[in-house]
């Protein structure tokens, strides 16, 4: 038979194809994939080293799918645009956090994203012993606030009287209004703290 023209199985069609499953709700697994490309479970090991593997192809496709590059911007600015899309990316992706945040990264592609808030930030001024550490602080204000949009409308339900929740509860916004405010107020928290450490 001729072969065909266009690769049956490649590192980025797996990762395509686990993230399409996640994305529907569905098991990614690797019998899962396997099935959704019409291929022999088997015949992935060709091409990436088990689960592991796919998880890390499935990271690389994300941060292509909402990668935020620099371009000559402000740090501050450069930041508010990267939470905004590392929300939009662990909001739409809720089950593979837990996953991601277990394994080494070591796609190139991710790599390279994480060296350039390096860039950005030591260029900006911050020591180069800090910036690990603001970077993981980035991450997991990411990580949370994509997560809260996955949060019922009614976060807070007492079932008795409270001294102060309760009424603070009456009124208040709900759903993705309340989850977008929350955002927006963490963020200004948070880039307004980093901006206080620069300050001589």
């Amino acid at each position: 038979m001729p072969r065909p023209t266009t690769p049956l199985l490649s590192p980025d069609i797996i990762g395509a194809a686990g993230l399409e499953l996640s994305r529907a709700g569905e098991p990614f697994g690797v019998n899962a994939i396997a099935r959704r490309l019409g291929v022999r479970p088997s015949s992935l090991y060709n091409h990436v080293d088990g689960m592991d593997g796919i998880v890390e192809l499935m990271r690389g496709r994300l941060i292509e799918d909402y990668r935020v590059a620099p371009s000559g911007e402000a740090w501050d600015e450069f930041l508010v645009d990267l939470l905004r899309a590392q929300r939009r990316m662990y909001a739409d992706h809720p089950q593979l956090v837990p996953l991601l945040i277990g394994k080494t990264i070591t796609h190139p592609a991710v790599i390279a994203a994480y060296d350039d808030l390096a860039t950005v930030l030591v260029e900006a001024g911050f020591p180069e012993d800090e910036v690990l550490t603001v970077i993981a602080v980035i991450d997991a204000f990411a990580i949370g606030f994509g997560l809260d949009l996955a949060s019922p409308d009614d976060v807070w339900a007492p079932d008795g009287e409270t001294r102060t929740l309760g009424r603070i509860l009456d009124g208040a916004v709900r759903g993705d209004a309340r989850a977008d405010r929350t955002f927006e107020v963490g963020m200004s928290l948070l880039v307004e703290s980093l901006r206080s450490r620069l300050r001589p």
